[in-house]
């Protein structure tokens, strides 16, 4: 009996430890915070704001005017000076997607990007035929560069703490050097929980 009685225990102990984790499928757009750090939806909701200011002021409206067409943009560097690590990459994404899906301005690939495109442009050269291999040298070259760098501050006393994310961009006229727009959005969370888990 005794011996039974162990092989069950030990049965039960093996379950709870081997139990598989609870998996939930949300949408894509549905806010969840557990930790109260930069996540996704951060960046997906600062990137539409961002894009959103800057596409609405007067640079963009004098340059068609002067030009007849529609700027063509690169994002460049974008800068983690926060307190934690965050993907800066995901949120360069977030700008990139915002910013072709607008239509209002023309969008060139990245500096790591366009190293891939032109190595595949010089196989064309030697592999493809005459009439399909794309030409060197015919690139389109940006109008403005958009850059940025993300920073917090972080306040914290007994089990609350208050973190503000300012996310800062500009963007330049890449033959003047000019800053044609400075635009920020800032994110602030409230995050409560017992100190002893801090």
């Amino acid at each position: 009996m005794k011996k039974v009685l162990l092989i069950v225990l030990t049965v039960l102990v093996f379950a709870g430890c081997s139990s598989a984790p609870k998996v939930t499928r949300t949408s894509s757009d549905e806010v969840i915070d557990l930790s109260g750090r930069w996540n996704d939806t951060d960046s997906r909701l600062t990137a539409e704001t961002i894009v959103s200011d800057c596409l609405s002021r007067f640079w963009l409206d004098d340059f068609i005017a002067a030009n007849g067409e529609r700027p063509v943009v690169i994002v460049g560097s974008i800068r983690n000076r926060s307190s934690e690590h965050i993907e800066v990459l995901t949120f360069v994404k977030d700008i990139e997607k915002e910013l072709i899906n607008s239509g209002r301005v023309r969008f060139v690939a990245s500096s790591t990007e366009r190293e891939e495109v032109r190595a595949e442009r010089e196989d064309q050269q030697s592999n493809a035929t005459e009439e399909t291999a794309k030409a060197l040298a015919a690139e389109t070259g940006a109008d403005y560069m958009m850059q940025g760098v993300i920073t917090s501050i972080t306040d914290a006393i007994e089990g609350k703490r208050v973190v503000r994310y300012q996310v800062s961009m500009e963007l330049i006229h890449l033959e003047t050097n000019e800053k044609a727009w400075i635009g920020s959005n800032e994110v602030r969370k409230f995050i409560e929980q017992s100190k002893s888990s801090w």
